[in-house]
């Protein structure tokens, strides 16, 4: 199974339930979380440690208790440090979908633009709305489902009654400039096992590739070839930890074609060579 993907597509929860929680600690495959992007929303929250999330371009530093809102769509990755942190996914058009005065008024306002999207300090009230919401789901307690729908209510009405949200890109250009990107991201994952060059990347995003390198570090904060390199490794962590392949084999597998060259850039992001990172990583079973 690939954890990683540019663009996630699995359908989350149930049909009348959509919302799916995720545990992340340093034993997860996607502990380091690559770009990527999904059309549902998703609350993320630090139980220990810190992660640094980029969303768009920007950099939030959660420290614990700290909680984000990711809009849909939005290009989002990080890199953790000493932490643990859950994350629920879910759709919010399907929980909107055939409700009453409350959710259409949040549907207009979405649709004109608004992105529900960004940073709640520890002990802010969305903030706390979102523990409440987190703890809901872990223990599925009778009725939890409910329980759960209407936190997330009170999450909605205290973004709107304060406007926490983002009005949404300031210019057509920035949405350009998000798709040229996603679109990168999505021939990354697809052919990262292939040899792939700075100028076929820059003819994805149909970008001229000095620019489309100032507009890809913008948003990821790498240079493309940069990124290739560190989703190639973290595809090769993944299959490290979970078959016998030999390092050369998962090497070519992921794109490199010199083992040598694999190992200093694998020790280089992950601080040990590669047959080390198994043993002390592998998954049992």
């Amino acid at each position: 199974m690939r954890y990683l993907a540019s663009h996630e597509h699995a359908v989350r929860g149930t049909f009348d339930f959509p919302i799916e929680l995720y545990y992340v600690d340093q034993n997860h495959p996607r502990y380091e979380m690559p770009f990527h992007w999904h059309m549902e929303h998703e609350l993320i929250l630090i139980l220990e440690g810190s992660l640094d999330l980029s969303v768009e371009g920007e950099t939030f530093r959660l420290e614990k208790e700290d909680c984000m809102l990711v809009g849909d769509g939005s290009v989002h990755g990080g890199v953790p440090e000493n932490c643990v942190y859950e994350c629920l996914v879910f759709d919010l058009e399907r929980f909107l979908a055939g409700t009453t005065a409350c959710g259409q008024r949040l549907l207009r306002l979405m649709e004109g633009g608004a992105r529900l999207e960004g940073k709640f300090p520890a002990g802010t009230p969305p903030a706390e709305l979102v523990s409440r919401l987190f703890q809901a789901m872990e223990t599925e307690s009778p009725g939890y489902e409910l329980t759960t729908m209407g936190l997330l209510w009170q999450l909605w009405g205290e973004l709107v009654t304060h406007r926490l949200y983002s009005p949404g890109p300031d210019h057509p250009r920035d949405a350009r400039r998000t798709t040229a990107v996603k679109n990168v991201l999505r021939r990354i994952r697809e052919d990262f096992g292939k040899p792939l060059t700075l100028e076929q990347l820059a003819a994805e995003a149909a970008l001229e590739p000095k620019y489309f390198c100032r507009v890809f570090r913008q948003i990821t904060g790498r240079t493309p070839i940069s990124y290739l390199n560190y989703y190639r490794v973290e595809c090769a962590a993944e299959l490290l930890c979970s078959t016998g392949r030999s390092v050369t084999e998962i090497a070519l597998e992921c794109g490199f074609q010199d083992a040598g060259y694999f190992s200093r850039v694998f020790r280089r992001l992950k601080g040990e060579q590669p047959h080390h990172y198994r043993q002390t990583h592998k998954t049992e079973g």
